[in-house]
């Protein structure tokens, strides 16, 4: 053990060799990662993909709520146009709903090989392409909320200040949750690779 562990680190001296006995087994760790179900991929990127959206949506109607209720006791006739805003972050939560249900339904159920108990590689390819559609949907309307949060924040304090500022701050808002439906798109895109009975 010692000759291999000079042989690995031959510019260390003898006292700051490390321990091999506590490295990472790669061939173990690959092993756990390809015996991993396709239908674990397939759940965890649904679940990621609602549970990161509705994330979004809540803390971008966190960030606008917060700054229309302050703004509010000063100004009050804001409360009703500045509802605009918490409309959009909420439809970025509906956007994750609607990717998981797409998703959702390109599960398709096949049976293991019977030799080793191995998935076939069409139902790992399936299993990625649900994770990757589900983890690019749920980021997108993630960064997606929070950006329309702090633009809606900045509407209504502006629309405080003076109500010409708010269809021009609007418009800066709906370019916002664009983003989105970008991510809807992707998700949509990724997600037709997903085939689990491709022979």
């Amino acid at each position: 053990m010692d000759a291999l562990k000079v042989q690995a680190f031959p510019d260390l001296p003898p006292g700051l060799l490390p321990n091999l006995d506590f490295f990472i087994a790669w061939d173990y760790l690959w092993f756990l990662f390809k015996n991993i179900s396709p239908y674990f991929w397939s759940a965890m990127g649904i679940g990621l993909c609602v549970g990161l959206s509705i994330l979004g949506a809540a803390w971008g109607i966190y960030i606008t709520g917060s700054s229309l209720l302050g703004a509010a006791i000063r100004v009050p006739r804001i409360t009703s146009k500045n509802l605009i805003s918490i409309i959009f972050c909420e439809a970025v939560a509906i956007y994750g709903v609607i990717v998981a249900i797409i998703l959702q339904t390109r599960i398709e159920y096949v049976d293991p090989n019977p030799d080793d108990g191995s998935w076939p590689v069409a139902a790992y390819t399936a299993g990625y392409a649900i994770y990757a559609a589900g983890i690019i949907t749920g980021w997108a309307n993630l960064a997606c909320g929070i950006c329309v949060g702090v633009v809606g924040s900045s509407a209504a304090l502006s629309d405080a200040a003076n109500s010409t500022l708010f269809v021009k701050i609007l418009v800066v808002e709906i370019f916002g949750s664009a983003l989105g439906l970008f991510g809807v798109i992707i998700g949509i895109i990724v997600s037709g690779q997903a085939n689990f009975k491709q022979t």
